[in-house]
């Protein structure tokens, strides 16, 4: 496992439940609000020991309820499963933030998920402009499709700011709630930690703080409508962890 960061402690990042959220390295797309660049390459420059935070992991149990893997994108990578089953086998539950970029890889993980929060970032055709990867939509849209059908409670996530136009928005909740997206969550854009990444001519357009009366939420989307910060990190370099609630890009 490629590891970029890690919350020992969070209430918000799994519906109901207190978490540890274990950042994934890594990320195939690249949208531009991201507010994790630094998880988007596949090698980043300092990571942490999958098998300490089995440790740290190991002597929290008791004190969470479950365990989140966020990123980047954490079905990038190909021993997910394997770190799942290992956080399962400690008695957690397992919540997992993704895009959606790889919904083969999904399928074959559901069987050992607890929940999922799923981004969809846009209508369909509209996903290349954002992410530079053809097909990324179709991706996205199918991951949902088999989350609808696997039976597992999941929340689906849209940041809402510049380059979602307010009319483009209000199409894909309608679209959403014609698929009966019992939870669906606005959450505003808010720039990266860094004036150096790509997002840093960016600022909140109005439309982010804009929510459909009907639209269909959860009440942790009612009760956490914006992203907080993490609680401290464990780091071996000392650094700061990234920031959550997060999904894939």
């Amino acid at each position: 496992m490629r590891i970029g960061g890690f919350v020992p402690f969070t209430s918000i990042d799994y519906p109901g439940e207190l978490a540890a959220v274990v950042f994934c390295q890594g990320c195939p797309w690249r949208c531009g609000y991201c507010h994790n660049p630094h998880l988007l390459p596949a090698r980043g420059s300092e990571l942490l020991d999958w098998e300490a935070l089995l440790e740290v992991l190991h002597r929290r149990r008791g004190l969470l309820d479950a365990v989140v893997f966020s990123g980047g994108e954490p079905t990038l990578q190909g021993d997910l499963p394997e770190a799942v089953r290992e956080v399962k086998c400690m008695g957690f539950r397992v919540g997992l933030h993704t895009a959606g970029c790889y919904p083969r890889r999904l399928a074959r993980l559901l069987p050992l998920l607890d929940w999922v929060g799923l981004d969809i970032k846009d209508l369909p055709e509209h996903y290349p402009a954002l992410t530079g990867v053809p097909g990324s939509g179709e991706r996205a849209w199918e991951s949902l499709e088999l989350l609808r059908g696997s039976g597992l409670p999941f929340e689906v996530r849209t940041t809402v700011g510049p380059h979602l136009p307010e009319a483009r928005l209000r199409r894909l909740v309608h679209r959403l709630r014609r698929l009966e997206i019992s939870h669906h969550r606005l959450q505003p854009m808010r720039p990266p930690p860094s004036e150096e990444s790509n997002m840093a001519a960016w600022s909140p357009a109005p439309s982010t703080s804009w929510k459909p009366a009907s639209a269909p939420t959860s009440s942790v989307a009612d009760s956490h409508s914006k992203p907080h910060g993490p609680a401290p990190p464990f780091s071996s370099a000392g650094k700061n962890a990234p920031r959550g609630p997060s999904s894939a890009a």
